[in-house]
């Protein structure tokens, strides 16, 4: 682990993506004492203002700050994320832990389960799970964390095949431990790079996910701010206030981006391990 986090200090891409993941979470775990206004704040006198002092984004066709939304949407992206991620692998990693510790039948059941998912389109499955509970924030966070089961049973599946026969598990196996205890105990700690990688993709896919299912229609219902919903609305306005969709759709970029530079650089730390150290692993050791 030491080694990892060396090894992602001395990549700069990594670093600024993390700085701006953190200062988004803060900002959006801070919205009420950061924001001068509240999200659904109307002021019809205002409506569609361009970038100002008093609104650094411009205002909505509401009269609403636009800033103020992004800072609260951000809030709701990143919920959404965490709880689709937490439901993902609460469900993905037994089932993926079962399925390559037993074999047999049990893996071909749990593999075709997991393999009827992944061959239906996330944005479809989503849709018509929201269509069946209704629009709401627990909805589309229902359905986001149940199209991100594969790929976690499917990973864990992989590293438990790969530590199945190794001795330390033959031990505990030897030594009366039982299956459960062999699973959590022996295999899941020594699998959890790729399924930390995964965490981090997962949460970039959850996010696009989420602001795709609000672009449509079907995501968090309004007036509740979320990046996609801006974004489906400020097309509208795309000639009188440019800013309305584009700096909600730069925010929601750069959130994607970073969360994708982070996994690449977490999946280079954890699995190059024959690679020469960095300068600042070097002066570590």
């Amino acid at each position: 682990m030491q080694v990892s986090a060396l090894r992602l200090l001395g990549r700069p891409g990594a670093i600024l993506a993390a700085a701006f993941l953190v200062l988004l979470a803060l900002v959006a775990l801070a919205a009420g004492l950061l924001a001068p206004s509240g999200p659904l704040e109307q002021d019809l006198s205002a409506t569609l203002e361009p970038l100002s002092a008093a609104h650094p984004f411009g205002t909505d066709e509401f009269g609403r700050d636009i800033l103020v939304r992004v800072i609260y949407g951000a809030r709701s992206s990143l919920l959404t994320a965490a709880g689709a991620v937490l439901i993902a692998a609460a469900v993905g990693v037994p089932i993926g832990l079962v399925a390559g510790f037993f074999g047999g039948w049990r893996d071909a059941m749990l593999m075709r389960a997991v393999d009827v998912l992944l061959s239906l389109p996330a944005i479809l499955l989503a849709m018509a799970l929201i269509a069946v509970l209704g629009r709401s924030q627990a909805a589309a966070l229902l359905a986001v964390g149940i199209t991100g089961i594969p790929s976690f049973a499917r990973v864990t599946r992989a590293q438990t095949l790969s530590l199945r026969t190794r001795d330390f598990v033959m031990a505990v196996e030897a030594f009366g431990g039982s299956a459960t205890h062999a699973m959590v105990r022996a295999i899941l700690p020594n699998a959890w790079s790729p399924i930390l990688v995964q965490i981090v993709v997962l949460s970039s896919i959850a996010i696009l996910l989420e602001a795709a299912l609000a672009f449509l229609g079907v995501g968090i219902p309004p007036p509740a701010p979320s990046w996609g919903e801006m974004l489906r609305t400020g097309k509208t306005y795309l000639y009188e206030a440019p800013t309305y969709a584009v700096l909600p759709g730069a925010v929601l970029t750069l959130t994607i981006l970073a969360l994708d530079t982070l996994g690449r650089a977490l999946a280079t730390a954890l699995d190059d391990r024959s690679a020469p150290l960095p300068e600042i692993e070097r002066r570590a050791a």
